[in-house]
């Protein structure tokens, strides 16, 4: 099955799936979107300046446990298929239905929604898998608390394995401050992939556009498609990307200290630097696009040339031909010993004049 099939196939299970929530009221728990692992994992990750502790995997009654703790504690979980597990952690930490909903709705737009106890935020981490370089997109939700971090993510495995090493091994400012600091983290290693993804998509595009300039073929304008969608879907990820990381940097929760303002105002820049990129992106697959059909019509004009110019060489040697196959009897020189050869000669006389018209008024 293609790259193409295989996106619009699930798609079209996204939609499907979101069809059951039709009449439901609302805060109804269903999940929406693919069922990437078969269980659900949850990891605790809890720590101060003077120690942690981390327990991969735990159980949920386990996980609930850490919710008075006066250290900061990280409660990840991986696969969000079961919304019993969802439901039951969030319900322990006073975590609003609606917000459940949105959870479990993994084709959310990226937001940040404030409440009195916590703050929720939504993005897209974005992965390039081999061989084809091709675009996967994970929703992640956060929960901010005063001294918790709730992260949610559709399967296993993330762009945050360096700040968990740097969180047991206590270098740098992680375990100094608070879960802002740590949420920023995490936000800051989602936008800091995104580069990768766009080095990765820089690369397909610049193949691509050597082959169109050297030798444009169907196949070629198959992959201009699916750069296009990857593009387009990659902007609908981060343009509001900034909205939310400017409702962090304004400081009007008291949630995220003054200290980590700056901070989000960092990542922010990135997120511009980034969708600059992707408008850069935007308009180099379009001047490719015309490129392709210019040379579709420069190759199609090339061959019309050549099919006119044998036409218009042949339409005199078919005059010639049709003249002296007439066979009445009494042409003059078709009972002539040289009438044949020299009905050739002329032939080629004429086509040879032609060329050399056609060449003088360089049109060939």
């Amino acid at each position: 099955m293609s790259r193409w099939r295989k996106r619009t196939k699930r798609r079209h299970l996204t939609e499907k799936r979101r069809s059951k929530k039709a009449g439901l009221p609302p805060g109804s728990l269903v999940h929406i979107g693919e069922q990437r692992q078969a269980a659900v994992v949850l990891s605790v990750l809890d720590y101060d300046e003077e120690g942690f502790r981390e327990q991969i995997p735990v159980e949920l009654p386990d996980a609930c446990s850490f919710r008075d703790s006066a250290s900061v504690t990280w409660i990840n979980v991986d696969g969000l298929h079961d919304p019993e597990v969802v439901q039951r952690l969030c319900d322990h930490f006073g975590i609003h239905p609606l917000v459940q909903e949105d959870i479990l709705n993994t084709d959310q737009r990226p937001k940040m929604e404030e409440f009195d106890t916590y703050i929720y935020a939504v993005l897209n981490m974005i992965y390039c898998h081999a061989p084809h370089d091709e675009i996967e997109f994970e929703q992640v939700s956060l929960i901010i608390g005063a001294n918790f971090l709730l992260t949610f993510q559709e399967a296993g495995g993330d762009v945050f394995d360096p700040l968990r090493q740097r969180i047991r091994e206590n270098q740098g400012a992680v375990r100094k401050n608070g879960s802002d600091y740590l949420a920023y983290r995490l936000i800051d290693a989602i936008v800091d992939n995104y580069f990768v993804v766009g080095e990765k998509l820089g690369e397909r595009i610049e193949a691509v556009e050597e082959i169109l300039i050297d030798r444009p073929e169907p196949a070629s304008l198959h992959e201009l498609h699916l750069l296009k969608r990857d593009t387009i879907r990659l902007r609908k990820a981060v343009w509001p990307l900034r909205e939310m990381l400017a409702s962090f940097s304004r400081g009007e929760s008291r949630l995220v200290q003054a200290g980590t303002l700056m901070y989000f105002r960092d990542v922010y820049d990135h997120c511009v630097q980034m969708i600059d990129t992707i408008e850069t992106d935007r308009d180099v697959l379009s001047g490719l696009l015309d490129l392709y059909l210019s040379s579709q019509n420069n190759r199609l004009n090339e061959v019309m040339k050549v099919l006119a110019v044998i036409s218009t060489i042949f339409i005199p040697l078919s005059f010639v031909a049709g003249v002296y196959g007439m066979n009445f009897q009494d042409m003059p020189e078709l009972r002539w010993k040289y009438g044949y050869p020299a009905a050739l000669v002329m032939m080629g006389a004429v086509a040879l004049v032609l060329l050399l018209w056609l060449r003088r008024k360089r049109w060939i």
